[in-house]
């Protein structure tokens, strides 16, 4: 589907995974596409399910949190399309951290002990928990790579208030620790995430996808504590492995790198890790929906007619 769909469609986007229409002032409809992305580039290939996976562990994580505070999410029309407020966004991801990992580690092993505002302890090894889960906020690039920032500069620069910076950390730290809940019901371990939210008014939203494999890591708690002090990796749930193949590779998104042939079985594989991610973090069988995009916008539309005084 593509831009000027929608009847009272004002703005289309397309992002990296996502088709983003806006309907009149104050609707969103989110298509979670097949597309993938890696190191800030789309993959050649679409993922089959891939959409349907983001969109419902998406919603059901919304609705598991909806009494920590508002989120934008009204209605799931179609298994992998959503329908919720629109929001003006906070210029910023707030990304949560539990473990020291990824970002983190990169900086930590470096020799830093602080990101971000952050102050990371020493005699840390990759993987270890922090003592309380840390915020490392960054900007939300219009393109390229999203930039580190502290909350200090986030208050200077005018992207938010220094008593919004209070509330947006205070939601995202019990969020986290929600999250955290979740997935330990689940034998997991979530170890790092990142939150979007908006303004309508006054009112701080919750926006996007939250606690999904795109946005998420998650380790297997079964284990965890063996494997750190033997020094063996963790086993992760999230879409790293796609990261290590392109790696492999020789890809990072790089100028002048190519991405990797995806064959019909890789492309394959994927899929069907992204059906063991929703089945993991759910813990329900996942259910495969197939609609066409002319079945999509009607379901979608026939939503939006009930929606017209939201």
């Amino acid at each position: 589907m593509n831009n000027n769909h929608f009847p009272g469609q004002t703005d289309y986007y397309k992002g990296k995974v996502r088709d983003v229409y806006s309907i009149g002032d104050h609707l969103l409809v989110m298509i979670a596409s097949n597309r993938i992305s890696a190191f800030d580039v789309i993959l050649p290939r679409p993922i089959q399910y891939k959409g349907q996976v983001l969109n419902q562990i998406a919603a059901y994580m919304l609705k598991a949190t909806n009494d920590i505070c508002p989120n934008w999410l009204l209605d799931v029309p179609a298994p992998n399309a959503s329908i919720g407020k629109r929001c003006i966004p906070f210029k910023i991801e707030m990304v949560v951290r539990g473990n020291l990992v990824g970002h983190a580690w990169r900086t930590y092993s470096s020799g830093k002990r602080e990101l971000c505002g952050a102050v990371m302890p020493e005699g840390l090894k990759e993987n270890d928990y922090f003592p309380t889960p840390i915020i490392t906020p960054s900007t939300k690039a219009e393109a390229g790579h999203d930039e580190d920032i502290s909350p200090s500069e986030i208050i200077q620069q005018g992207i938010c208030t220094a008593a919004e910076w209070e509330q947006l950390s205070t939601y995202a730290l019990q969020l986290f620790a929600r999250g955290k809940e979740i997935a330990a019901k689940q034998g997991l371990i979530l170890v790092d995430t990142k939150y979007e939210f908006g303004k309508i008014g006054d009112t701080i939203y919750l926006m996007d996808e939250i606690h999904t494999p795109d946005s998420s890591r998650y380790f297997y708690a079964d284990g965890f504590e063996e494997r750190q002090q033997t020094g063996e990796r963790q086993k992760q749930l999230s879409k790293e492995f796609v990261r290590e193949w392109l790696i492999a590779n020789n890809f990072m998104g790089k100028e002048g790198q190519t991405v990797p042939e995806m064959t019909d079985e890789w492309v394959d594989t994927i899929s069907k890790r992204y059906i063991e991610l929703y089945e993991k973090v759910i813990g329900e069988k996942f259910i495969p929906q197939e609609l066409s995009d002319e079945e999509t916008y009607n379901n979608i539309n026939e939503a939006l007619k009930k929606m017209v005084h939201v």
